[in-house]
């Protein structure tokens, strides 16, 4: 019983993750044009926006970029969905990149801290 359920766990955990990531990224994508550009600068900080600020004006351009670095586990995906919120993107557009780029990123940490945890404990022991 105990083997069964022991790969339950990191299932539910990406579940929870990318749940609360789906949600948490479509909020912020919502915040950013309510509040405008010093809202997003004051959140991710005057040198990451500066960084970014020049993707606001490629168009179908950003969209690929945000696209492809979505799908990717290490990409900034907080400071991309403000920037996003800033650009003429409609939000199904971002809803569905979100929701079809998160859950491989998502996978790759859950499942990946889950083997190097069980790595370490193997270690300790």
């Amino acid at each position: 019983m105990c083997c069964r359920n022991y790969h339950i766990g990191p299932w539910v955990g990406l579940l929870y993750n990318y749940i609360g990531i789906c949600i948490g990224s479509i909020i912020v994508f919502l915040l950013a044009p309510k509040y405008g550009k010093q809202f997003v600068r004051r959140i991710v900080g005057e040198k990451s926006f500066e960084k970014c600020i020049c993707w606001l004006n490629r168009g179908n351009t950003f969209d690929k970029m945000f696209a492809y670095a979505i799908f990717f586990p290490i990409a900034p995906d907080d400071l991309l969905c403000y920037i996003a919120g800033l650009t003429k993107m409609k939000l199904q557009k971002f809803f569905v990149i979100i929701l079809l780029g998160k859950p491989l990123s998502i996978a790759i940490y859950s499942w990946g801290l889950t083997a190097l945890l069980q790595y370490l404990i193997g270690f300790v022991k």
